[in-house]
């Protein structure tokens, strides 16, 4: 009886923990297929100076709107920074992130955004590292231009520290994320890596490799911005 109860224990506890590593294969599959649809279109796309310019990127596709009878929203992700002191290298392994808050409604509407941001120096870099950080108050952020390119940005969107993008019921483009709030989404980064691991040994310090998992969303960025046009 002890042992079968210990066997089913054991079976129910393997499928959660398949379940859970299916479900966050699936987020980084999403994530890459969204940069690549959304770098894909002719004309409302990033523009490709601009993103090879990120020190980081995050996509969280799906963000979903909540249904508390205000304009919150919440979702899930991945980022991935460039390696190396200066960033100027490639594309590192991704850290899983969430994103949440009520202070922040997408203006261009519906009940499920693709969010896209793009870090745009190291101190941005670091607020990916904090057990939570919103945008606009402890980041500097603003809608990101969009286009074939940077040219059309403003003075106020080249001082950012965090570019900010969203896509809803096809349409694309640079939108307020003012009262977003970001944090690591340690759960996931365990399912991914088999083990716990903090999102600076991920995103700064480039102390693992890159999982099988996230390998899509990597070939992804590399695609589109396989050189740092910042670095030094």
């Amino acid at each position: 009886m002890k042992r079968t109860a210990v066997a089913v224990l054991a079976a129910a506890l393997a499928a959660t923990l398949s379940a859970a590593d299916s479900k966050e294969v699936e987020r980084l599959k999403d994530s890459a297929e969204v940069l690549n649809e959304i770098m894909g279109a002719p004309d409302d796309s990033i523009p490709g100076d601009l993103l090879a310019r990120a020190e980081c990127v995050a996509v969280i596709p799906g963000v979903k709107k909540l249904a508390l009878g205000f304009s919150g929203r919440a979702g899930r992700g991945a980022v991935s920074c460039r390696r190396g002191e200066t960033m100027g290298g490639a594309w590192g392994p991704p850290s899983m992130i969430s994103i949440g808050g009520g202070g922040f409604g997408l203006q261009i509407g519906g009940t499920s955004s693709d969010v896209v941001l793009l870090v745009m120096n190291k101190k941005g870099a670091q607020h990916l590292l904090r057990s939570k950080f919103t945008l606009g108050g402890d980041a500097a952020a603003a809608a990101g231009p969009k286009g074939r390119s940077a040219a059309v940005a403003t003075d106020a969107t080249m001082n950012a520290e965090i570019l900010t993008y969203a896509r809803t019921r096809g349409l694309f483009a640079g939108v307020s994320l003012e009262g977003a709030s970001l944090r690591p989404d340690n759960d996931a980064n365990k399912v991914i890596y088999g083990k716990k691991v903090e999102a600076k040994e991920l995103l700064l310090e480039g102390k693992h490799g890159t999982p099988a998992a996230a390998q899509v969303l990597i070939a992804a960025l590399q695609k589109h911005a396989p050189r740092n046009l910042s670095a030094k």
